[in-house]
């Protein structure tokens, strides 16, 4: 129980320190990608990559946001890794999708890269790109945020309580601020099934 009630602890402490002014830049800036039909490309690896395909499902079906993230085709994916290798398959990806001024890349990552350790190269080319492109960078990233934080136009860096439980302290937390913002009024379009049956529940206050 102690574990449990340490990391509970934490995640509570997170949430109270969460930057709120940059969650509602995210959203923003997320309508105005939307106003100017633009799309939105989620890029994630490991955990990250989990969390962009569940994200991709959320903005298109109820924030009617085009949305896409290289993860999700593991055919192609895997066939840059091996034709033109693992630093260049995100940008490459991008490429072929016409990234363009009217779109955003929003990154889930717990160190969000660095150029200067190596670390999430893949990244750090795909943001690069992306300045490059004139896009819109967003991100939900841990520890100090790494590249992505230097870079973004808006950029939630989750804050560390534990350097013992950083990446699923990080991981959780895009989980719960990607639902905030893709239900957030100015963003929500579609209702949610089981909010439409709410008077059936009981609500726990």
């Amino acid at each position: 129980m102690e574990y449990v009630q340490q990391y509970l602890k934490e995640a509570v402490a997170i949430v109270r320190n969460l930057d709120q002014l940059q969650i509602q830049n995210i959203v923003d800036r997320l309508v105005t990608v939307r106003e100017r039909s633009g799309r939105l490309f989620f890029i994630g690896v490991g955990g990250g990559a989990g969390n962009a395909s569940h994200a991709v499902n959320d903005a298109r079906k109820i924030a009617d946001i085009e949305s896409y993230t290289p993860t999700d085709n593991a055919s192609e994916l895997t066939a840059r890794i091996n034709d033109e290798g693992w630093e260049t398959c995100y940008t490459d990806w991008l490429k072929a999708s016409h990234l363009n001024s009217n779109d955003a890349i929003f990154v889930f990552s717990v160190g969000g890269g660095s150029e200067e350790e190596r670390i999430s190269m893949n990244l750090v080319h795909t943001l690069q790109f992306g300045k490059e492109c004139g896009v819109m960078i967003l991100g939900i990233v841990g520890r100090d945020g790494g590249f992505t934080a230097q870079i973004a136009d808006a950029c939630v860096v989750v804050p560390t309580v534990n350097l013992q439980t950083v990446t699923p302290h990080t991981e959780s937390l895009q989980i719960l601020l990607w639902h905030l913002i893709v239900s957030h009024p100015k963003l929500q379009r579609v209702p949610m099934k089981w909010e439409a049956t709410a008077n059936k529940f009981r609500v726990i206050v």
